[in-house]
């Protein structure tokens, strides 16, 4: 099952509780990055394009979980940079764990085998390991030849010592229907992967490559070939229906920006963690209550006119659904 459902039901009362409070803004999910060092140089993503010295910077286990307490999102993703080379990683997720909050730690798996036994499974830890195409596309995306072999020994190891895993992958301008297909089938049937997350390319500010990223009409006719022919109810998706709806283009939707918010080593990045569009904050309070979300959006921004990225649109999804018996019911049913 991709989202168990206590996951599915836990969210639906948190964002139940945010609308009988009258609260129009609030977080779904919190990406927390501790670093930006990385032990990769991807040219899809710009992290490590950052100077030495913020390349050495740490946010503090008490700075973590006093962001993660100030947002009070029911979901937190550890991301970077690559969060196995965070030292706190094993006492942050073990706290987190304690708190009940669902915890995804997002990696490229390189150093899983040798850090693994310092975390325990739980219901409520996944890895969410890195696996942009098959071997050849993987490792020309990474830039770095021999990281598929590894990535999967790594979820093959995970899984034999009882670690829910999950994989992210993120498809850029080359990559067509059949590569969709190829990737999501070896994940589903081959590895089984507990859930499988998909998103087109966003052009990262920093990313090396700006030549390769999906436009919108390009990222709805491939989604929409990829999943035809009820594919994608036999892909374990860890997402809404109705943001898979959204990416085949069968309904357009707005961009919910403070959905996912991004706390770093910088502070809350505004208007989300794709774009540094203007001054980090310094709390979650300022992120939300000075930011003005009315630039940002398909048709507000020229940054984001070819974005269809699950940090804006899924958590737009998720609230919709949340507001319909109907969609409930779908998601409800859905793997």
């Amino acid at each position: 099952m991709s989202t168990p459902f206590a996951q599915k039901a836990a969210i639906a009362k948190y964002v139940l509780s945010k609308k009988l409070a009258g609260v129009k803004k609030y977080a779904l999910v919190m990406e927390l990055e501790p670093l930006y060092q990385c032990n990769l140089a991807c040219a899809g993503c710009g992290k490590i394009q950052h100077p030495a010295e913020t390349l050495r910077k740490r946010l503090s286990l008490e700075q973590c979980l006093t962001a993660i307490e100030e947002c009070g999102a029911p979901v937190i993703s550890i991301a970077g940079g690559e969060p196995l080379v965070y030292e706190q990683l094993p006492a942050l997720v073990n706290e987190l764990v304690r708190r009940k909050k669902v915890v995804i730690v997002c990696t490229n798996a390189l150093l899983l085998e040798k850090k693994i036994d310092q975390f325990k499974p739980s219901p409520y830890f996944t890895w969410m390991i890195h696996l942009d195409g098959m071997r050849e596309r993987h490792d020309q995306v990474v830039c770095r030849d021999g990281t598929f072999d590894k990535a999967v020994a790594a979820i093959k190891v995970a899984q034999e010592k009882g670690f829910r895993v999950g994989t992210n992958t993120t498809f850029f301008d080359p990559d067509d229907a059949g590569d969709i297909r190829a990737v999501l089938d070896y994940l589903n049937d081959e590895l089984k992967v507990d859930a499988m997350q998909i998103s087109p390319g966003y052009a990262y500010e920093k990313a090396p490559d700006q030549e390769h990223f999906l436009g919108v009409d390009r990222t709805r006719a491939i989604f929409k070939e990829a999943f035809a022919g009820g594919k994608r109810k036999k892909w374990r998706l860890n997402h809404s229906p109705l943001y898979l709806d959204f990416l085949e283009g069968k309904f357009d939707m707005e961009c919910t920006p403070w959905g996912i918010p991004s706390y770093s080593i910088l502070g809350w990045q505004r208007p989300c963690y794709l774009m540094s569009d203007a001054p980090y904050a310094q709390t979650y309070k300022e992120l939300i209550e000075e930011t003005d979300w009315s630039l940002y959006g398909r048709g507000k921004n020229p940054k984001c006119a070819n974005c269809m990225a699950h940090c804006g649109y899924e958590p737009t999804a998720v609230v919709r659904t949340t507001g319909s018996v109907k969609e409930s019911i779908r998601a409800a049913l859905a793997h």
